[in-house]
């Protein structure tokens, strides 16, 4: 499937949901599994059908924006910095969920610390290398199992799962965590990214089934 077909199709599938009733629950579950979806043992791959194989030579990630200290890693460099491990839910808005995730990487708190966002920052806003965006409020990165993820159960982060490097946020819906990634960027104001431009939710809570706008 094109890219350009891939997002119609999305983008079809969020306006018939909306369609038909499905909004946001006024009250979130306190289920480990959120409300609507469905367990997978598999993994599967979901993405806009580019997938930029970079060179780790040439792989670079920026951290701009609103910051004392911007800086652009190269591969070598980020692997320098402390590592973390970290196991958790994966849930993707279209359904389903994978329990027991083991990432690998750097923890969204190290880059902070690195970066030094000044006080007005807000907001963080990631791209990546495919033309993928998402955004998301700082509060929210600064949770201790978001991570920039370089391996999934011991294993490099494969291209199709959006390797090299690609931002894991287990409390949000899998859209939010960019695959790819090739830069962070702190702002003061909410910019809406890729799909969130398209009819889906800008905060999307798995356990309030908040998928849509």
């Amino acid at each position: 499937m094109s890219k350009e077909r891939y997002i119609a199709a999305k983008k079809r599938w969020a306006e018939k949901q909306k369609a038909a009733g499905v909004t946001a629950r006024a009250t979130a579950s306190a289920d480990r599994l959120p409300p609507g979806q469905k367990l997978t043992t598999g993994f599967p791959v979901l993405d806009l059908g580019v997938r930029p194989d970079i060179p780790l030579g040439e792989w670079t990630l920026g951290i701009d924006g609103l910051v004392a200290n911007p800086t652009t890693l190269s591969w070598a460099a980020f692997n320098a910095l402390p590592q973390i491990v970290d196991v958790s839910d994966f849930h993707c808005v279209t359904t389903w969920s994978k329990y027991d995730c083991r990432w690998s990487g750097v923890a969204f708190t190290t880059l902070y610390e690195l970066a030094q966002p000044k006080p007005e920052a807000k907001f963080v806003y990631f791209t990546s290398y495919d033309g993928y965006s998402t955004n998301v409020p700082l509060a929210q990165c600064l949770d201790d199992d978001v991570l920039v993820a370089t391996a999934f159960d011991g294993a490099p982060v494969t291209l199709e799962h959006g390797g090299p490097a690609r931002v894991i946020i287990p409390k949000l819906y899998a859209w939010k965590g960019a695959k790819f990634v090739k830069t962070i960027t702190f702002l003061a104001e909410d910019k809406l990214g890729f799909w969130e431009v398209r009819g889906y939710s800008n905060t999307a809570d798995p356990w309030t089934e908040d998928r849509y706008a």
